[in-house]
């Protein structure tokens, strides 16, 4: 058998050993001021047999002996080994016989002893010495000299890997040993950390230092060998003071090592540490920094403007170096100081336990055994972490300035009770972990101080789960970014943008919560939306999954609910909205029990995410939706009058004299939290509205009062206590919430809204309230809408209601008018009406005029020969600053193409990439009635009329494939109808107006006046 070896012969006045790497690399040049191997002198491949005995040289072969052993090698040609021989023989000449390592050796070692080896199946006999690591095949090849290789110790890393193994880490290979026994492996670990420690140190200049009698104790202990330095106060001190110094922040005080910050150790500093530290100038420069003298301050000298300049320039290198290490800011130029604005003074340190750093989400549970101890430090913007406390060589170093996100995670999250992430940015995640909570809240506010600016510094004061930088954009200007400070607290997003005051976005009442593109997750709030940027995929993955579920409904709580604008949760909304539309004349509504399972998966999906969910009359039954809220409310924590107060209702409910009771109802209301409040008031007003149906529902006040009041006080139901405060509430409503009835008739300012009916035609009817021509009370009229009825089928009811006859070129139509944004959208002819009054909010009415432009736009599609459109338009997106109410930007000019599937803004003509592109049939296009129009996403403004007809006329030929109007004109769409009814049963169909809070109006009185038709306005004007 033969074995390639490459051979390295190397010369050494101590030792003629022969190293055969096993590796397959060359070992590690030794360090400047060792002495133990010098210059290669050959080096190359031989084939070496195994020792088989002393046998003759020949073909190519030569011996090497030892006094044991004997190795054959074989050269590639005759010349290759008289050469090898010849070099060989120049080295051994003379040479004394001596092992690499004996007692009198300087290499004397530190420990040494058999190592198994993982893989080998064998035991090696090991030594530590110095700063390397010595392996042998036994004890005699160690004694001749004879080593398998050698590791340099300031490339090695020791871990713990098991009870009696550990793992040696080097840039080429990770040997793995395993000791005899627990308490060895923690000698040999022991030994190689002070090994790499020695690799590491500079013991040169300690020693220059402390031959200085006063440096050779602590400044401020007094203890021998101090192996650090307060490098900007000229003193030294030991490893305890230094770590007190740190604390004081590098303003104050600059600690450096003496054996191992190399680079800092000027021949100048160490003078002044070492022989001049006596002289009168120097000590008079100490006093005067230590005084409070300004080294920034200007000389008055033009060419040495600086004491700094000044002390170079008349050659004091002491005090040039004393002064460079006070400076406090920056020099730019003659006479140009530029402040320098330095990072907060952050020090911290302990151990931590530390899992591998990762490129991903965390998605599992981190076990204890995950993770390992490690000594970490947090000093002068820099977090690093070492094998152990007394190793001074780091695993790792993340800068502060690269830390863009921490995040805090939940307890026992993973094997140890509190922890918490840091990520880079470089896209790494390093996960770190303690059982002391204390420990953990300090690292937490470390960090976290450590990198987040002075500009967002109140984000410290919050109690977040996860705080860092994220980039985003808001108003018009959607090409550039800003850089925000993001901290997440609970269900509130608080956030620092630029120079701007914080703001704080609630995302329970969030009206969007979107990712789009896979890297922006849009929030729109009221009157603002934010764009927040994933410049980094792994901490926006992060940001997005913990926004998303603190948007979503956090307990049992009522305020920890999905909430309206108004505070009320979006359950409670939901299921009063569609029993209002759905089940007001349903028999037995609230008394009557759903399916248990339906209940249950619905108020599942309600607690999962209420906002994304959409109640159905097609897909939910009424019975179900009525008991998922009786179901949420008795099993809200807390309960809806709070289980402090609850039992001051039920006592109220026992006064007899009813202006008194009404008084403490009033007085008890205030007590109440925000969000119950508001609760409480909505709900009541919507029994309000049951029972007013109760002739054909069945349930009276009464009826209500027995089945809530055990559900919202939590009883058991066996007296009626709870029942008569409910019924009190019910009957006594307008006072005790002190709500006017005819405030929906005030300045003609609320709108009608849409009340269902059930009726014998599948879907049921609704009744909503069309104006003619104009919006006030003389043109009211009350229509039953079904399901399946159009634009136009409104158009020519309403049309006959009022006995006017339609021509061919009136153009009659039916028109979405939004109050509030000040526009208005003409439906097109076969557009259905009762998904839009769902989609209405108060603020909205339906109209019905004559649409003057028609003719003009069919008269344009005519002559038009395709179906694009492209030119100059302005443009403004309408976006509120955040939390500032304020609308930003002006009109700007864009370039626009709108074709056959979408429209595409760009910045101007020459662009070949568009700025924004929609789908055209996804877009509702609303003509604005105002000149300050508030429209809720983004609006266009043309230079005339009949340019403005053009876009328009070519929007709707696009979004309905041409089919603008009915080619028989409006009369022939309508239906047989019969005039509806004005009563169902013994109820007046009247319409609902207002918020929900005004929906007690539907029982005030009235009656329908004459309506009058007034001249129609001209939109196109």
């Amino acid at each position: 058998m033969h074995l390639f070896a490459r051979c390295l012969l190397g010369n050494s006045s101590l030792h003629s050993s022969v190293y055969l790497p096993n590796s397959g690399r060359l070992p590690t040049g030794p360090k400047e001021d060792s002495s133990q191997l010098v210059a290669v002198i050959k080096s190359g491949w031989l084939d070496k047999n195994p020792p088989q005995g002393v046998t003759s040289a020949g073909e190519l072969k030569f011996e090497v002996a030892t006094s044991n052993r004997t190795f054959i090698f074989r050269a590639e040609s005759e010349v290759e080994r008289n050469d090898w021989v010849t070099v060989l023989q120049d080295c051994t000449r003379g040479r004394q016989q001596h092992s690499t390592m004996n007692p009198g050796s300087p290499l004397t070692p530190y420990y040494q002893g058999y190592l198994e080896l993982k893989g080998l199946r064998s035991k090696l006999y090991t030594v530590v010495a110095s700063d390397k690591v010595f392996l042998y095949k036994n004890m005699d090849d160690y004694r001749i000299g004879v080593g398998i290789t050698s590791i340099d110790m300031n490339v090695g890393n020791v871990k713990d890997t098991d009870r009696r193994s550990f793992d040696l880490t080097t840039p080429y290979r990770i040997f793995s040993f395993i000791a005899d026994s627990e308490q060895l492996k923690e000698q040999w670990v022991d030994a190689m950390q002070v090994a790499i420690g020695e690799a590491l140190s500079n013991s040169e200049v300690a020693e220059q230092i402390w031959s200085e009698p006063s440096n050779s104790l602590c400044a401020d202990c007094g203890a021998p060998k101090p192996e650090w330095a307060a490098i900007n106060l000229c003193v030294v001190v030991c490893k305890r003071c230094a770590g007190e110094h740190r604390g004081l922040g590098p303003s104050i005080s600059k600690v450096r090592s003496l054996k191992m910050d190399r680079k800092v150790w000027t021949e100048e500093l160490i003078q002044a540490l070492c022989i001049n530290v006596q002289s009168s100038d120097l000590l008079e420069t100490l006093s005067l920094i230590f005084c409070g003298a300004d080294v920034n301050c200007s000389t008055g000298m033009t060419s040495w403007p600086s004491p700094l300049s000044l002390a170079n320039a008349h050659s004091q290198p002491l005090q040039a170096e004393l002064i460079s290490h006070n400076l406090n800011t920056e020099v730019g130029g003659v006479m140009d100081v530029v402040p320098y604005s330095a990072p907060p003074c952050v020090s911290y340190s302990g151990f931590l336990f530390k899992t591998a750093s990762m490129t991903r989400a965390i998605t599992e549970r981190k076990t204890r055994e995950e993770f390992s101890r490690r000594w970490c430090t947090l000093n002068d913007g820099t977090f690093s972490y070492y094998e152990n406390d007394k190793n001074s060589n780091p695993n790792g170093v993340l800068k502060s300035s690269e830390i863009v996100c921490l995040a805090i995670d939940t307890a026992e999250k993973h094997g140890y009770n509190n922890t918490f992430e840091l990520y880079s940015e470089s896209e790494r995640l390093y996960l770190f972990g303690t059982d002391d909570p204390d420990s953990h809240k300090e690292w937490v506010k470390s960090i976290a101080k450590s990198f987040i600016p002075a500009t967002a510094e109140p984000l410290l004061r919050l109690g977040f789960e996860r705080i860092g930088r994220l980039k985003c954009k808001d108003g018009l200007n959607l090409q550039t970014s800003k850089v925000g400070w993001f901290a997440l607290v609970g269900s509130t997003l608080h956030t620092f943008l630029d120079d701007a005051q914080g703001e704080e976005i609630h995302l329970r009442k969030l009206n969007e919560l979107s990712i789009q593109q896979d890297n922006v997750l849009v929030l729109v709030e009221r009157g603002r939306t934010l764009y927040i940027e994933g410049e980094r995929k792994l901490d926006f993955s992060g940001w997005c999954s913990s926004i998303q579920a603190a948007a979503r409904s956090g307990g049992d709580a009522l305020n920890q609910q999905q909430l309206t604008e108004t505070d009320i949760p979006i359950i409670v909304h939901s299921c009063i909205g569609y029993i209002t539309q759905c089940g007001l004349t349903s028999e037995g509504i609230y008394r009557k029990s759903g399916v248990n399972s339906r209940v249950a998966a619905l108020l599942e999906r309600f607690r999962r995410d209420a906002r994304s969910l959409c109640l159905k009359d097609s897909e939910h039954q009424v019975d179900d939706v009525s008991n998922t809220l009786k179901r949420f409310f008795r099993e809200l924590a807390e309960g809806l009058f709070t289980s402090q107060d609850a039992s001051t209702w039920l006592t109220t409910a026992a006064i007899q004299d009813e202006s008194i009771k009404i008084s403490q109802y009033k007085q008890l209301l205030t007590r109440l939290p925000r969000v119950n409040k508001a609760t409480l008031q909505a709900l009541i007003n919507h029994l309000y509205c049951v029972q007013c149906y109760s002739e054909l529902n069945q349930m009276n006040i009464h009826n209500l009062a027995i089945v809530f009041g055990p559900t919202l006080f939590q009883t058991d139901g066996k007296d009626y206590t709870a029942g008569r405060a409910i019924e009190d509430l019910i009957q006594h409503y307008t006072l005790i919430f002190e709500v006017r009835l005819l405030v929906m008739m005030e300045n003609g300012k609320h709108n009608t809204v849409c009340i269902a009916l059930k009726s014998t035609e599948p879907g049921g009817h609704f009744i909503c309230t069309v104006y003619l021509e104009e919006k006030k009370d003389t043109t009211e009229q009350h229509v039953k809408i079904p399901g399946s009825m159009t634009a136009a089928e409104l158009t020519c009811e309403v049309l006959d209601l009022r006995n006017i006859s339609a021509k061919d070129k009136d153009y009659w139509s039916c028109w979405e008018v939004c109050d509030k944004e000040g526009m208005e959208r003409p439906l097109h002819y076969q557009e259905r009406v009762l998904p839009i009054l769902h989609s209405f909010g108060t603020d909205s009415h339906l109209i019905i005029k004559k649409h003057i432009a028609m003719e003009a736009l069919i008269a344009f599609l005519a002559s038009k020969m395709d179906a694009s459109k492209h030119g100059l338009i302005k443009f403004r997106e309408e976006r509120g600053k955040l939390g500032l109410g304020l609308t930003s930007g002006n009109f700007h000019d864009r370039y626009f193409i709108l074709s056959s599937n979408s429209l595409r803004m760009y910045k101007d003509v020459r662009s070949n990439r568009p700025e924004r592109d929609w789908t055209v049939k996804n877009l509702k296009v609303y003509l604005g009635i105002k000149k300050k129009l508030r429209p809720p996403t983004w609006y266009l403004c043309c230079e005339t009329q009949s340019e403005l007809r053009e876009w328009y006329a070519t929007f709707l030929s696009i979004q309905h494939d041409g089919n603008v109007w009915p080619q028989d004109g409006l009369l022939q769409t309508r239906v047989s109808r019969v005039l509806p009814d004005m009563r169902h049963g013994n109820v007046s169909l009247i319409p609902l107006r207002g918020s929900e809070n005004e929906m007690r109006n539907s029982v005030a009185a009235f009656s329908q006046g004459p309506l009058a038709v007034s001249r129609p306005s001209n939109h196109w004007d």
